[in-house]
Formats: C-alpha cells, sequence, structure tokens
C-alpha cells in the first residue's frame, strides 16, 4: 500500500501562496539545499497528485524547463489531476479525475507502488487532510500578510507526531509529521 505524502512549503504565517496566487516568495527560500531536497524525494514519488490551479502552474513550467533530474521526474511521474472544470491534461502523463477526491485517492493508495506525494494544491488537501500518511512542510522565515493558508479553518482536528526537523543554511526548517493513530 502507498502512502499519500503531502508537500508545501508554508510561510511562518501559514500561507503557501501570497495574495492573488503570488508563490514568487518561493525564490527567495530556493537554493541547493531545498534542490537537494527535491531530489531526494523524487526517489520516493510514484505518483504526483494536484488541484487544478496547481496542475496549469506546473504543466506551464515542467513541460519546457530545462532538462535536470527534477524536470525529468516532473515529466516522467503519473499524475492525477482532480477538477471539476478541466476538459484536457496535456502534459505527459497526466490523467484527469473526475471522481470524489477522497474516495479516488484510497484507490490509488490500495494500489502497489511508491508513494503518491501532493504538492502545492492547498484546496484539494484541505479536502483529503484525513488521508495524509505524512505532511512534509518547509516552514520559511517570512510572512506575508495574506494569501491561501495551507490549512483551512474547520477542517479536521488532529494531534501529529514529529518525525525530523532539518534546518537549512537559510532559515528555512523542514518539518516532517505523521498523523497520530
Amino acid at each position: 500500500m502507498r502512502k499519500l505524502i503531502m508537500w508545501n512549503l508554508m510561510t511562518l504565517d501559514g500561507f503557501v501562496e501570497g495574495p492573488n496566487r503570488d508563490i514568487s516568495w518561493h525564490n527567495d527560500v530556493w537554493g541547493p539545499e531545498l534542490e537537494g531536497l527535491s531530489k531526494e524525494q523524487g526517489w520516493e514519488i510514484g505518483g504526483l497528485v494536484f488541484g487544478r490551479v496547481t496542475y496549469e502552474l506546473m504543466a506551464a513550467h515542467w513541460p519546457t524547463a530545462p532538462e535536470d533530474e527534477i524536470a525529468g521526474y516532473m515529466n516522467a511521474l503519473p499524475k492525477y489531476v482532480f477538477s471539476r472544470t478541466l476538459v484536457e491534461t496535456p502534459w505527459r502523463n497526466s490523467r484527469l479525475m473526475r471522481g470524489a477526491p477522497a474516495e479516488e485517492i484510497a484507490k490509488l493508495k490500495r494500489e502497489e507502488g511508491k508513494n503518491l506525494f501532493v504538492f502545492g494544491s492547498a484546496d484539494l488537501s484541505s479536502q483529503i487532510l484525513p488521508l495524509f500518511d505524512e505532511l512534509r512542510i518547509g516552514l520559511c522565515p517570512m510572512r506575508l500578510g495574506a494569501g491561501t493558508p495551507l490549512f483551512r479553518q474547520g477542517g479536521p482536528a488532529g494531534k501529529m507526531t514529529l518525525l525530523e526537523t532539518r534546518p537549512l543554511s537559510n532559515g528555512v526548517v523542514i518539518l516532517r509529521y505523521a498523523p497520530q493513530s
């Protein structure tokens, strides 16, 4: 059985996007250490799960990105896209998912293979929060003041077990949590 793992960068005030879905602040923290972490995580990924907005951002970037290890796995991996409005998913190896996200992801988790990762996709993540086996958050040393929060108010409550903390030289702290049973 595969695990479902969330990977997101989040600001100290809890946002994954600034106003108007701005993620340009990611450039302020990106560097060799986060690139190394991305390559490290790439070996664990058997499929990527996206909501529409994140899929469109990723699909606009990765197919034409300079070929390197990260672009290689981003383009090659199966991608499962949850959307009620998209009619096609042109990015290679993408599959449009029309069913209820919780049900479809539960089916995907039962399949054999490497783990499923959700990048970004805060709206989708809030719908499937109880299905995550692990949350990986890059806590960034900045505040945005407004934007899209990683965790929506009114979502399910639950305690987490800290699996790892990894401080990076740029002030980002990688936090890994698993839900308590």
